[in-house]
């Protein structure tokens, strides 16, 4: 099976199983609240359904359209737009008859379960599979610094002793530490056995965001091939494992750093000379990257990862903890969207997609669904109409002021929501096709 294809089943999967959770965060409460639920669907159902069934006073059915579900609850202005029901004299099973507290209670329901599911899922994936980490000990040889970070006062060969005073546990995190967190020191001790602290400007990752330098600190390996895949550029220019790269076009490469910084600067189209040492003697291939600007191979790592399990307890704990930071450091990039590079750069069901890997792994599909979980919660809880956190901004009016905002209004309010959501779901997946195109 091709790629895409594992891909887009562990999508359609991830997201049947969010949906449908999230769902029955609002079908529960509104339940035990007695408020009448008249549908519940995964995915929606344009004109048409799959399947549907009605059960006491709610029909259950999957749609043709994959792009979310939802329950219908009476008595409530939401995307369906029923105008005719909203019409008649509230009744007492109905959403819009029952207290605030109840209804903020309906609505919250859906991201509390999403965040909860997120949580637990992590939680399961430390409990079941540990977690693997390369500690300060496991790389002697330490890391390459990006040219830009040599200015503040970085080494090649720097080893990670702390990052603002604690050590980490994982010292490859780096790059995301300071793209996402607030990182004001970072202590080192250099090739020479000198021990440095060096202080970060405030905004370290907006730097990093606007000159496209994601990766500063990677592992300094030597420019060893590992392995080739097969039918890639290197491997049809005769790339062999073991064979040690000496240059790309006449620049001398010193570490995997060297050839992977020289590679970019060269076009996916354009030959590139290729020097390099098998069995003590020197050897010259042209190699036209693909269209993704790689040669299709992979270094001879030089540190070691290291394997750590949890007891039920522990990862209760520690799937918290990575709950958590994962959600702050999602909402931490969202500041990015707002810019012009950040727009560009934003997803839809293409990017979410390429999340899942190549082949089904179920470590990495639970792992990707549990941030996708916590994603959707974020983004539901967001205060624009026809999202759950619209109503909820709406609810929380209402109980300050006491009292509830004109019908009418809610209307207009909800379908204003609604162009704004369909705008994003274009732009985001146009994004997609754009990128798919162009190849960028």
């Amino acid at each position: 099976m091709s790629p895409f294809f594992v891909k887009a089943i562990q999508l359609l999967l991830s997201l049947s199983i969010l949906i449908v959770l999230h769902e029955l965060g609002h079908f529960i409460p509104a339940k035990l609240f007695k408020t009448r639920v008249e549908k519940f669907y995964l995915f929606f159902d344009v004109k048409f359904s799959l399947f549907k069934k009605k059960i006491g006073e709610t029909v259950y059915g999957i749609g043709w359209l994959p792009l979310g579900g939802y329950v219908k609850i009476s008595g409530m202005i939401d995307e369906s737009m029923d105008k005719e029901q909203m019409a008649g004299p509230p009744q007492p099973w109905e959403f819009r008859s029952k207290p605030a507290w109840q209804r903020l209670i309906i609505m919250l329901g859906g991201v509390t379960v999403n965040i909860i599911l997120g949580f637990l899922i992590y939680m399961a994936i430390i409990f079941t599979w540990g977690i693997s980490y390369v500690g300060f000990e496991d790389m002697p040889k330490g890391f390459a610094v990006e040219e830009s970070f040599k200015a503040y006062g970085f080494e090649d060969g720097d080893r990670i002793l702390s990052v603002n005073g604690e050590p980490l546990q994982d010292v490859t995190d780096i790059n995301h530490y300071l793209f996402m967190r607030d990182v004001e020191t970072i202590r080192v001790v250099h090739q020479n056995g000198q021990e440095e602290t060096i202080t970060l400007p405030e905004d370290i990752g907006t730097t990093m965001f606007e000159s496209g330098v994601l990766r500063p600190f990677s592992a300094l390996m030597p420019p060893v091939l590992d392995s080739i895949i097969q039918g890639s550029p290197a491997n049809q220019a005769g790339l062999q494992k073991g064979d040690k790269i000496l240059s790309l076009n006449d620049q001398k490469v010193d570490y995997w750093s060297d050839f992977n910084s020289i590679k970019a600067k060269d076009t996916t189209d354009t030959a590139i000379k290729v020097t390099y040492l098998r069995d003590g003697k020197e050897n010259t291939v042209q190699i036209v990257p693909d269209e993704d600007g790689a040669f299709g191979v992979y270094p001879k790592v030089n540190y070691t990862v290291q394997h750590k399990e949890y007891s039920l307890v522990e990862s209760i704990s520690k799937g918290f903890e990575f709950g958590y930071w994962t959600l702050h450091d999602y909402v931490a990039q969202f500041k990015y969207v707002f810019t012009k590079k950040g727009a560009s750069q934003v997803g839809g069901f293409g990017a979410i997609g390429n999340l899942f890997p190549d082949t089904w792994d179920w470590r990495a599909f639970w792992g990707t669904t549990a941030f996708i979980s916590i994603i959707l919660a974020f983004m539901n809880i967001l205060p624009i109409p026809a999202l759950d956190g619209g109503h909820v901004m709406f609810l929380l009016y209402e109980i300050i002021a006491g009292r509830k905002p004109n019908d009418k209004f809610m209307e207009y309010a909800q379908l204003v929501g609604f162009i704004i959501l369909i705008a994003l779901l274009l732009f985001a997946n146009g994004n997609d096709i754009y990128r798919a195109i162009t190849g960028k």
